[in-house]
Parts: structure tokens; C-alpha cells; sequence
């Protein structure tokens, strides 16, 4: 059976970027010998059942970088593609050791083995937790997931355990970046943009870089609690790695695909700033994480986004293009503020900035 989005609230109203500790972490929780069930703080209902595919797309970075011409135009076509129908596809051979991943990965998982009361002595804007979402019945339920969480661009922050985690993020930081910004250089040419329109539009050179590292420990019930319900991201891209522990699952056409990405492949997501400034042609990808009963899933997110003072609206030349804006601007700082508001009456900062024809 396939599991589409119906089968959960449509819309949990915000994920909690404020994490907060239900006792203790879920990691102690799951721990615990004699849990037998889901407590009700955690319970959210939902069919976990998804469907495998080998359709979604795979995205060869050396060919952004070989210097043939008939190579570049394809990756760029291709990649545009992806973001218009998919919102997320595969990238492979990006350069990126699979030694730093590796070290990324285990680094988070020493941080997550930590004692409690030194993960918890973390401060702003280093934040640990683990979250929660409103739904539309105004309910607070509590991911199963221990989270952590701190901005690296435009300023580099890090917690001080594990000692290594400061050198080996710093790195993948901006390699990541700098993947980035030519994955976005292809798209604004597939967009039919000017030359360095979006890279001054976004003001990419402070661009706000965010990492979050997520623990998904074994949960007794996993049709009865969720690691992240269904959402898009708030950025621009979203890379995505992880220690080969399935439970990502992203939308496509109604219907819910498994992810299974190939080893040292970084799964990319299209965000809703990307969606706002291409005027709608991106697809913002929708996914969620679920939560398994036999092992913990470790995965290490980056946001890629534009400057926090950037005020992001749909490019001019796509608005002229289409006759017709669809999006209403807002500053970056603004909408990231308005996504972690627990207040949203049901609806995303997508459909809030949605100009509707009267």
C-alpha cells in the first residue's frame, strides 16, 4: 500500500526550532528497559508505508566542472528538471571525501553519546533538544528524535565536544557551500537569468548556512510516533547525508518514495526560497522522517540559504516572463521566524505568501 500525505494532519503547524526535553533526551528514553509503548506525549498516528523508485534523479557534479559544453547544458537541463518535478534528487561524485562524511556522521553520534547534562550545557544559537510540532487541533506532540542544531555561515558556530567535530564541520561547511553555489549558478542559467542576478538578489556571499544534526532512536511503536512530519524546507537547498539507516521519505505525485541513496551520495532538496524566486517553476520538496524499531538513524542536514537580510520575492525577468507574480516577498530572517512560530493557523509560509488570483 502506498502511503500519501492524507493519512496524516496536513499540516502541523511548525516544527519547534526552540527543541525541548520531555524528562530527558529521547536517546534515555528509548533506552529505558521497560518501555513497551509510545508515551502520549510523543503519539502521532501514521502509515509509515512507502514505495520504492529508481526514478528519482541523479545528478553527476563532475560534468558542472568538465569544461564541455554539450556536458554542462545536459547536467543543467537535467538538474532543472529534478526541481521541477521531483524537488529532490541524488548528487554523486561531488568531491566531497567520503572520509569527511564519514567523520561528520560519527562526530554527531559521539556528541549524541554524550552525558546528558553536557549535551544540555549548550548556548544560543547552539541549540539541543528535541522538538515538537503543533497540529491543527492545537496539540503539541514531541518528535522522536534528539536534535542539534547552530547556524555555520556567515558566522561559524560549533559546540565544544565532541574536540574534533569543530575542524571536520568546518570543512564540509564549505565544501558545501561552494557546491552550492554552482548547483544554483546552473539553475539561474536554466531559469534563463542574467549572469550573477540571483548570486546578488540572494546576497549569497553571507548567505545563512545552517547544520542540524538528527537522532532517530529505535521506537517501540512506529506507526505511533514520527521523527519529522510531513514539511518543506525554509532555504534554498537542503544537503542531506546519513549512516545508511533508512527512514527519509519524500513526496512525489500524491504518493510517498523511500529514499535510498547511494553511499557517500548527498541527497539535495529544492526549498521554499527556491520555489519564491523562480516564481513557482521549482517544486519546494515535500518529506518526512519516520522512526524504525530495530536501529537508531543518524542523519546530518546543511541548509543552504540565502542572506538573512535578503528580502526574497520571485526574479523580475520570470515575473515579466509569466505575466504574473505568485509570490508576495518577505525577508529571509522574517520567514525563518514566521516558520518556527508555533501560530500558523494550519497553513505554510508557502500558502501564507501565495498571491491568490480574486
Amino acid at each position: 500500500m502506498e502511503a500519501t500525505a492524507t493519512h496524516l494532519p496536513q499540516h502541523p503547524v511548525a516544527t519547534s526550532v526552540e527543541p525541548s526535553i520531555v524528562n530527558s533526551s529521547v536517546k534515555v528514553l528509548a533506552e529505558s528497559t521497560d518501555l513497551k509503548s509510545v508515551p502520549s506525549e510523543f503519539s502521532f498516528v501514521n502509515e509509515p508505508t512507502g514505495s520504492n523508485s529508481d526514478s528519482i534523479p541523479i545528478i553527476d557534479f563532475t560534468l558542472f566542472t568538465s569544461g564541455n559544453p554539450d556536458q554542462m547544458s545536459k547536467v543543467i537541463q537535467e538538474l532543472g528538471k529534478a526541481c521541477e518535478e521531483w524537488g529532490f534528487f541524488v548528487l554523486v561524485n561531488h568531491g566531497i571525501p567520503e572520509t569527511l562524511i564519514q567523520g561528520i556522521i560519527d562526530a554527531a553520534k559521539e556528541f549524541f553519546d554524550l552525558p546528558e547534562d553536557e549535551k544540555q550545557n549548550v548556548s544560543d544559537p547552539i541549540k539541543y533538544g528535541n522538538g515538537s510540532v503543533i497540529t491543527t487541533s492545537n496539540q503539541k506532540i514531541f518528535l522522536w528524535k534528539d536534535l542539534l542544531k547552530f547556524p555555520l555561515h556567515p558566522e561559524f558556530h560549533c559546540p565544544v565536544k565532541p574536540p574534533n567535530l569543530r575542524e571536520i564541520l568546518f570543512e564540509y561547511a564549505e565544501r558545501s557551500r561552494s557546491i552550492a553555489k554552482t548547483l544554483l549558478q546552473g539553475l539561474s542559467e536554466n531559469l534563463g537569468l542574467e549572469e550573477g542576478y540571483m548570486e546578488e538578489a540572494l546576497k549569497l556571499d553571507t548567505s545563512f548556512q545552517l547544520f542540524a544534526a538528527n537522532f532517530y532512536p529505535p521506537c517501540p511503536q512506529p506507526d505511533q510516533a514520527i521523527g519529522l512530519p510531513p514539511h518543506t524546507d525554509y532555504g534554498l537547498l537542503t544537503f542531506l547525508i546519513h549512516n545508511g539507516v533508512p527512514g527519509l521519505q519524500i513526496e512525489y505525485n500524491g504518493k510517498w518514495f523511500n529514499t535510498n541513496s547511494p553511499q557517500n551520495a548527498i541527497l539535495v532538496n529544492t526549498a521554499d526560497q527556491l520555489e519564491i524566486f523562480s516564481n513557482g517553476k521549482y517544486k519546494s520538496g515535500k518529506h518526512r522522517a519516520l522512526v524504525n524499531k530495530e536501529a537508531t538513524r543518524i542523519s546530518i542536514v546543511i541548509a543552504n540559504g540565502p542572506a538573512a537580510d535578503a528580502i526574497v520575492s520571485p526574479a523580475s525577468q520570470l515575473v515579466q516572463r509569466d505575466g504574473r507574480q505568485l509570490y508576495r516577498p518577505m525577508e529571509y530572517k522574517e520567514y525563518m521566524e514566521t516558520q518556527h512560530n508555533n501560530r500558523l493557523n494550519g497553513k505554510t509560509n508557502l500558502e501564507l505568501l501565495r498571491i491568490i488570483d480574486s
